[in-house]
């Protein structure tokens, strides 16, 4: 019987947007504030696989933490995943967010962009996001059974990952909320079959009050 696995998501540092939807668009991070990535540099365990999306803002946020704690985090080098990009958004991407929600009447009371099943044009839905996602997170952690995995993610990516562990509808998910460097802790138990059980430790922990939570953006 193999160990827990367990699993640290970070969402990565804020984005200058513009007020505009990005998805998948390559943008950089703002990451500025440095108590932040201290902070989380003193709560994520030593000698973890560390893992990126392939976009660049979660390529900064992981530098970013590994650089605030040279001595406990040396020596590690984060492998992108492309599947743990954020959810493509299509033709939405680049349009103005208030406008956007303002046209189709959604916003915090929605959670999200459109109903988990609805596909933008030219993107993919959150569902498709979940599907894309979840074989990603086995794999990994069938290759790195017992091991720490720090995955410097995305808000979707991370929702995604709790429908996964938890079961849940695609719909039921975007009702959790991933601020920008936040922390969720999902472990992965052994178990009878290939998929294992999950347990959840923590969601969306905040772990310096300098940063500001809000609706979160994409």
């Amino acid at each position: 019987m193999s160990s827990v696995t367990r699993w640290w998501w970070v969402r990565h540092a804020p984005v200058p947007d513009n007020g505009r939807i990005y998805g998948q668009r390559d943008l950089s991070c703002d990451c500025s504030n440095a108590a932040v990535f201290t902070d989380l540099a003193a709560v994520l365990p030593a000698g973890a696989v560390w893992v990126t999306s392939n976009l660049v803002r979660t390529v900064e946020t992981a530098r970013a933490i590994l650089a605030s704690d040279p001595q406990k985090l040396s020596g590690i080098e984060p492998t992108a995943v492309r599947d743990f990009a954020e959810q493509h958004l299509g033709e939405w991407q680049g349009l103005e967010r208030a406008a956007f929600y303002a046209a189709r009447r959604v916003g915090t009371h929605r959670f999200w962009f459109a109903p988990a099943h609805e596909r933008p044009p030219g993107g993919e839905s959150f569902a498709d996001l979940v599907g894309r996602v979840a074989p990603a997170i086995e794999q990994l952690s069938r290759e790195h059974a017992g091991r720490d995995i720090v995955a410097i993610t995305h808000g979707g990516t991370i929702r995604a990952a709790l429908a996964h562990a938890l079961a849940l509808p695609p719909q039921a998910a975007l009702a959790f909320a991933t601020d920008n460097c936040s922390l969720t802790r999902l472990d992965r138990l052994p178990g009878a079959d290939d998929a294992g059980l999950w347990r959840v430790v923590m969601v969306n922990r905040r772990l310096s009050q300098a940063e500001t939570a809000g609706v979160p953006a994409v």
